[in-house]
């Protein structure tokens, strides 16, 4: 017996696809086939899972406990849980390995599976090798057992373990994710007075869409700081490992403010250490670094590259522009939305000053949101190719795509490893610096035959 994945569904750091059309329940036996395959030829017995709260999630995880079971691994359930949760029981439980079923940020007909195994990150190569081992039939048989487990006590008191933060008035957004039910116990061990939106879980999403870094699904949450005078407010994405903030005056903090924020007490606990940040960061975020007496890294846009390379360098913290922020050190190195929430409140309160005057205090910068464009998946590498051959002489980071600096500030260009697209970024001092750092960006697109618009 041997299985084919829909060609779409092999992602770089996930495998995920619309339920019913690209993806379904003998995907998800076919991952438990061949993950637990994967498992025990490395010496391993046992994978915990989890799922998020969309509709098709019940399902796919009875497929996927079958599909593990069959090939001879002991699963430990833990039912309804935020990736992150998933990933810190695979840390401190007794197991080997780890799948969440999540469609992450993603609109409500899609779903996926996040994978975990010893400790690190799964994918790339290893996706590919799931499907070329399903193609196969290459799995082994056995017979596993099942075991339920409640992880969400223990998840929440880690989050909360020496909260030292003091006291605030904050809104909480769950976007009827996955992350609802943590955030109703977290607020209840916390200080402060704590106002709470959409923590029931529902498939459906019918209040916003739950992604936190786009900044229509953030309109809820500015209100309810707006009507309640709260300090500040926090948002999550579908499956909780992405956060989204609000001042006092309901604007946004991107993920590299976050993190410049963060960064000054690890700093301080952990003098000189690296900083990740990937590449479309503010350079503002890496100057900051680099002022606390840090040591700044720019690296590859994806959860998975941030968290391999967070444990090739010992950096204790790392942050992506879409949100995702990761702890290192004792945190296990991955990303955590329900517990990046706890720090940047302890992080606020270390400071001495508010959230809204830790954001004017930052440089102000003119620059863009993430413009994404359709390009096939055939193409978009090849223009990014062609893109840095022109560029041979510039001033160009090749590290995730072109980011080319100039007089006037820095643009930069990537194909997404997730989506049939590219991505352009740009940053200056002001809006005449922008426009001639656009025109640049349209300029390389158009000689390779691509428009932005």
């Amino acid at each position: 017996m041997s299985h084919n994945f829909h060609a779409s569904s092999l992602r770089e750091y996930d495998i995920r696809g619309i339920v019913g059309r690209t993806l379904g329940v003998d995907d998800a036996r076919a991952i438990g086939r061949c993950f637990a395959t994967l498992l025990r030829r490395a010496g391993g017995t046992r994978v915990v899972v989890s799922r998020d709260g969309r509709l098709s999630s019940p399902e796919l995880e009875v497929a996927l406990v079958e599909g593990l079971t069959l090939s001879g691994v002991d699963v430990v359930r833990i039912g309804l849980a935020p990736t992150p949760m998933l990933y810190h029981a695979e840390a401190v439980l007794e197991v080997d390995g780890g799948i969440q079923i999540t469609g992450s940020h993603n609109p409500a007909e899609y779903n996926g599976f996040k994978m975990v195994m010893q400790r690190r990150p799964f994918f790339g190569a290893d996706i590919q090798r799931i499907g070329a081992m399903a193609a196969a039939g290459e799995w082994d048989d056995g017979q596993g057992s099942v075991s339920d487990h409640d992880f969400t006590d223990t998840y929440v008191g880690r989050l909360i373990a020496g909260y030292a933060g003091g006291s605030y008035r904050i809104g909480w957004d769950a976007g009827n994710g996955a992350a609802g039910p943590v955030i109703e116990r977290l607020v209840q061990l916390l200080p402060g007075e704590h106002h709470l939106l959409f923590t029931n879980v529902d498939g459906h999403f019918p209040n916003h869409h739950p992604d936190p870094a786009e900044v229509e699904n953030l309109v809820d949450l500015q209100r309810l700081v707006a009507e309640k005078q709260l300090d500040f407010g926090l948002a999550f994405d579908g499956d909780g490992d992405r956060i989204g903030a609000v001042d006092g005056q309901g604007r946004v903090l991107w993920g590299d403010q976050l993190l410049a924020i963060l960064a000054e007490p690890a700093l301080k606990e952990t003098p000189g250490a690296t900083i990740i940040a990937d590449v479309k960061a503010s350079q503002a975020l890496f100057d900051r670094i680099a002022e606390l007496g840090g040591t700044p890294l720019m690296w590859k846009t994806g959860h998975s590259p941030m968290k391999t390379k967070m444990h090739e360098t010992g950096a204790p913290l790392a942050a992506e522009m879409s949100g995702h922020i990761f702890f290192g050190g004792d945190e296990y190195g991955f990303d955590d939305a329900p517990y990046g929430a706890v720090r940047l409140i302890r992080a606020i309160h270390l400071s001495g000053r508010s959230l809204s005057e830790l954001r004017d205090a930052m440089p102000e910068m003119v620059n863009t949101p993430e413009l994404r464009f359709r390009v096939s998946e055939e193409r978009k590498f090849a223009v990014i190719d062609e893109v840095l051959a022109r560029l041979a002489a510039a001033d160009v980071n090749t590290t995730d795509g072109a980011r080319v600096t100039t007089a006037d500030g820095w643009w930069l260009l990537r194909a997404s490893n997730t989506q049939d697209v590219l991505t352009a970024r740009a940053e200056a001092r002001d809006a005449a610096g922008l426009a001639r750092l656009l025109a640049a960006v349209d300029a390389q697109l158009a000689a390779s035959g691509v428009a932005r618009g």
